[in-house]
């Protein structure tokens, strides 16, 4: 035991066993749901190191849990080495290097083995937008201008360029009436058009919203009788 103590307190083990806790930790929190296991994929590009398709948080974790394994099994090695000094120290530096590198190496074979079960999030596209509701943001929409501000599944929101389309000849106008978008009514996107980079929009009306609706207070039809 004081032997495993010594070379986990050791140069270079006690490096990435101080990385080692940071790493439990954020699990820790992830499981707490404090945090989230995708937080650092926008921020860091593990595809350059050979990591690519995996989370970043997963492979750094795995390189830090096996470098610090395989330091610990240098440490523990070079403690036994009847050595002094400068050569001593050289050679805690190459059983730095070499943990890295057996890290770097086992995570690399790890991540093209089992990149499949972690697949790519599509990039985020306008057509995201369609079928959401948005807020006019223009004094009016017509077919051949109009903006609309609509939010996006994570909150953020954005301006997108919007056409209403024409109404159709007078004599069929009570058949298709369609009240004008002015500014501040509510619309909803149903179809993007990537030629003009626009979407077309339409007035919105909640209660035609299909979604689920509140049953009705009061008695029900009597039994037997047919709705």
């Amino acid at each position: 035991m004081g032997e495993f103590l010594d070379a986990a307190l050791g140069f270079p083990a006690v490096i990435f066993g101080a990385a080692l806790v940071v790493v439990v930790c954020f699990w820790l929190l992830v499981l707490a749901g404090a945090a989230d296991q995708h937080s650092f994929d926008s921020d860091l590009d593990s595809g350059t190191v050979g990591f690519g398709g995996v989370p970043v948080t997963v492979s750094v974790s795995l390189l830090v849990v096996v470098a610090w394994f395989g330091s610990l099994s240098g440490t523990v090695l070079l403690h036994r080495v009847p050595a002094s000094g400068t050569t001593r120290a050289v050679l805690a530096v190459a059983v730095l290097a070499a943990s890295l590198f057996l890290a770097w190496g086992t995570v690399r074979l790890l991540a093209h083995l089992f990149r499949r079960y972690f697949p790519a999030e599509p990039p985020p596209s306008r057509k995201d937008f369609v079928g959401r509701v948005c807020t006019i943001r223009t004094g009016s929409v017509s077919a051949v201008f109009g903006q609309a501000e609509v939010a996006a599944a994570d909150g953020s929101t954005a301006i997108v360029q919007v056409r209403q389309a024409p109404r159709v000849a007078p004599r069929l106008a009570e058949l298709h009436a369609e009240e004008p978008l002015v500014s501040g009514s509510t619309g909803l996107l149903y179809a993007y058009d990537e030629e003009g980079e626009f979407f077309w929009v339409s007035p919105y009306d909640a209660a035609l919203d299909p979604g689920p609706k509140a049953k009705p207070d009061g008695p029900g039809l009597p039994e037997g009788t047919n709705g």
